[in-house]
């Protein structure tokens, strides 16, 4: 039953993200702006707090970290598409990854196997850097791809019972 339901949901969603991709991805930055303000803000305030009752140095650390999260969520919501800018960092870290991960194998030259292995995991982590690009000059895709895999999603939820 819950499976169900959850499927039911995932598809609206993904409907959603599909009819509305730029409505869908700014929902997306404002929710993930007040969430980042929030948080922040209840960490100015526990950082405030910690002076008189902990070592110094973690409250000013929290309070930091709280300014940090405020910022980021005033850009999130009025400035930065949160969606691709999460999606970009993802692609290229993971791209990044690959990269050294790739080279790291053609250097060990352990056999024609993982030199060609290497080779490929090279080509993916420059596929990765390029989507990572894509990603955050164009967040209408991303959402449009987001409502694909909710739908997907959905599908599987409502057809594993």
């Amino acid at each position: 039953m819950i499976n169900k339901g959850a499927g039911i949901l995932s598809i609206i969603l993904g409907l959603i993200f599909m009819i509305f991709p730029m409505f869908s991805a700014g929902l997306v930055s404002i929710i993930v702006g007040l969430s980042l303000l929030f948080f922040g803000i209840s960490a100015i305030f526990m950082g405030i707090n910690m002076r008189n009752n902990v070592d110094n140095t973690f409250s000013v650390i929290t309070i930091i970290i709280g300014l940090i999260a405020v910022i980021f969520g005033f850009l999130f919501i009025f400035y930065i598409d949160a969606l691709s800018f999460l999606v970009g960092i993802q692609f290229y870290l993971v791209g990044f990854i690959m990269i050294v991960f790739g080279i790291t194998g053609l250097v060990s030259r352990m056999s024609r196997v993982s030199t060609f292995t290497s080779i490929l995991v090279l080509l993916m982590g420059l596929i990765a850097i390029a989507l990572a690009i894509f990603a955050m000059s164009e967040p209408i895709y991303i959402a449009i791809i987001i409502g694909i895999v909710l739908i997907i999603e959905g599908i599987a939820l409502l057809l594993s019972d």
